[in-house]
């Protein structure tokens, strides 16, 4: 019996000041050794996209020349080239975007790469419509069973992750895996965001959300990113700019997520309570110990051209840590007391949503 291939992820140095097609080498330079992604993508007759790029035009942060919450618009063009080259499939990005579900913005405004797309021939499926799926996760969930998801993104041969170099307020870092969480729908299908985003649940969600998608392909932009949290306006409090001059490429997610955030400085095997965890569990280690990738870098055969810390990246405190401890213990407690009592609570209140505050239902 052989022993299962260890994930490949490969980061090459790209300076930021690269044009298109000294992005596109090193793309090629970084993807060439995935052979078994790119014999699946060869294969595959329809593939799913998921870009960071969903911003309004107002709200899209520059720096040096680069879109610096966002994958730089150079970085997509030079995939998709890629892409391209190595498929003839019929490629689809999906996107649920917050800003449309919230009714402050139209499709029209935040998709940053509507042009980028068209060049391309990509399809763009608006995950704010109908239709949708109910998907199992593959084994079981660690959060839940099931999600409800856009049915474009779900009915593909194969699926590929770009994501941005970042920090994140909640979950420490936001790669490829946390790019997968824009593919969640909102109410009526699906739960408001911030349910989703409560303590506890995230890290959880993610895991399931990189199982049930589980990209062949896994695209990191690391020529600009930033530190201290996701969005912001780019000032030094909110989210400054951190110039990494990398490009990340990896055929497993966990694992390409794992050593994109070593390169940043953190420990991808550390938990809650180790920066840049601060408000919650390590997502990467959670799937992990679920059996999903791993995040020791011995088990992966990682190979880089550029070395870690590629810059001062942090998570920024979005609240004091004793009050997230104390969210955490009351949470956790009031689960053990819903498990206790839990045929009395179904009788009662089966069908509805409840709030338990010290044992009794608010």
């Amino acid at each position: 019996m052989t022993s299962p291939a260890l994930a490949k992820v490969r980061a090459v140095h790209c300076d930021h000041r690269a044009g298109e097609e000294e992005i596109y080498q090193a793309l090629k330079r970084a993807s060439a050794p995935l052979t078994e992604a790119w014999r699946r993508i060869g294969k595959a007759k329809r593939i799913g996209l998921k870009f960071n790029q969903d911003k309004q035009p107002h709200n899209r942060i520059y720096h040096a020349g680069h879109l610096q919450q966002l994958v730089s618009e150079r970085v997509a063009r030079a995939f998709l080239r890629l892409l391209r080259e190595r498929s003839n499939a019929e490629l689809v990005c999906s996107d649920v975007s917050g800003y449309v579900m919230g009714g402050i913005a139209t499709i029209e405004e935040t998709l940053t790469f509507a042009e980028v797309f068209r060049d391309y021939g990509v399809h763009f499926a608006d995950g704010t419509k109908p239709p949708y799926k109910t998907v199992t996760v593959p084994g079981g969930g660690l959060m839940f069973d099931e999600y409800v998801l856009p049915a474009a993104a779900v009915d593909v041969d194969e699926f590929i992750s770009v994501a941005k170099l970042k920090n994140h307020l909640f979950m420490g870092v936001t790669l490829c895996t946390k790019n997968l969480f824009g593919l969640m729908p909102g109410e009526p299908e699906s739960h408001t965001r911030t349910y989703f985003h409560h303590v506890v649940r995230m890290p959880y969600l993610l895991a399931d959300l990189a199982k049930i998608f589980n990209p062949v392909l896994n695209v990191i932009d690391g020529l600009v990113g930033q530190a201290g949290m996701e969005w912001g306006d780019g000032s030094e409090q909110q989210g400054p700019p951190r110039i990494a001059n990398t490009l990340i490429v990896g055929d497993q997610i966990i694992a390409t997520d794992a050593c994109a955030a070593s390169l940043m400085g953190h420990d991808p095997q550390s938990d809650w309570l180790t920066p840049p965890f601060h408000r919650d569990r390590n997502h990467l280690l959670v799937a992990a110990e679920g059996g999903f990738g791993t995040v020791d870098r011995t088990q992966i055969d990682f190979q880089t051209e550029v070395q870690a810390p590629l810059g001062q990246f942090f998570a920024g405190l979005g609240e004091p840590i004793e009050q997230i401890q104390s969210v955490r213990r009351t949470t956790a407690e009031q689960a053990l007391i819903y498990r206790d009592k839990m045929r009395g609570f179904v009788d009662r209140y089966a069908g509805d949503y409840i709030l338990l505050q010290q044992g009794e239902v608010r």
